[in-house]
């Protein structure tokens, strides 16, 4: 596609010259360091004992402290975290051509406006890959910290699969916010929609529902939502994939076609 390797450039210019790269990885940083927390509160119980409620929230959210456990919930941090943070890259990926009055003159430069729709996907889901894979190797290191039972090569693969099946499943589900910024011209929109499906998929996947509602499979994905939640099946995944194209659409039909006067 004429300049699409120029667009990715200039979108990556945008990002690191800004302090959202660093904010994001500061706010996604904390999610290892509260499951490490919570591993160091269950290897320790007297220490449990007098943390009380602490202690009681992470036998509920984490169970025992051991690597499997420690890797679910890195996962389950970026199946749900990921939801808003992946979310707010979309929107600022996209929503900071209106609030800052540059859209119509990057829709007068000599480059289709499909390759400029693109450069900004390419950008969001390298951003949050990146941050996926920061997070992950942050954890390892705070695991390690805290000094977790030595585990087999197999369980550290299979964690690893799941962050990484986790990551890709939740920056798919992140294209469609990128419509709603555009659409909503700004991030009021966008965000709304982020904080709502998530919401929504704690609801929907508390009533059993939630294999059919993609912005749940994240988390059900993982494993770590419990026994009362729906098991996955091929139809989720589709489910995912068509929720993910729909956005990407919709986006480049309202670049290509919509009024960007105002």
């Amino acid at each position: 596609m004429t300049n699409l390797v120029q667009a990715v450039w200039v979108e990556l210019l945008k990002a690191r010259r800004s302090t959202m790269p660093l904010l994001t990885l500061l706010a996604f940083s904390l999610a290892p360091f509260a499951g490490g927390f919570f591993m160091f509160v269950l290897k320790d119980p007297d220490l449990a004992r007098r943390m009380g409620v602490i202690s009681a929230k992470a036998q509920i959210t984490a169970g025992s402290a051991d690597w499997p456990t420690y890797l679910g919930l890195l996962a389950q941090a970026i199946a749900v975290g990921g939801l808003i943070l992946f979310g707010f890259i979309a929107s600022w990926v996209f929503g900071r051509e209106y609030s800052d009055h540059t859209v119509n003159d990057l829709l007068a430069l000599p480059t289709p406006r499909a390759a400029l729709v693109l450069a900004k996907f390419v950008v969001i889901a390298l951003w949050s890959a990146a941050l996926s894979a920061a997070i992950y190797l942050l954890g390892l290191g705070v695991g390690m910290a805290v000094a977790l039972p030595p585990a087999t090569a197999t369980t550290f693969w299979q964690g690893t699969m799941t962050v990484l099946v986790t990551a890709g499943l939740t920056i798919a589900l992140c294209m469609p916010i990128a419509f709603f910024a555009s659409a909503g011209h700004g991030y009021l929109a966008p965000m709304g929609f982020a904080v709502l499906t998530v919401i929504l998929a704690q609801v929907i996947a508390a009533t059993g529902w939630g294999e059919y509602f993609p912005w749940a499979v994240p988390a059900l994905y993982t494993g770590t939502a419990g026994p009362l939640y729906a098991d996955l099946g091929p139809a989720s995944f589709g489910l995912v994939i068509f929720t993910s194209l729909a956005g990407l659409l919709a986006t480049f039909a309202w670049w290509e076609w919509a009024d960007q006067t105002h």
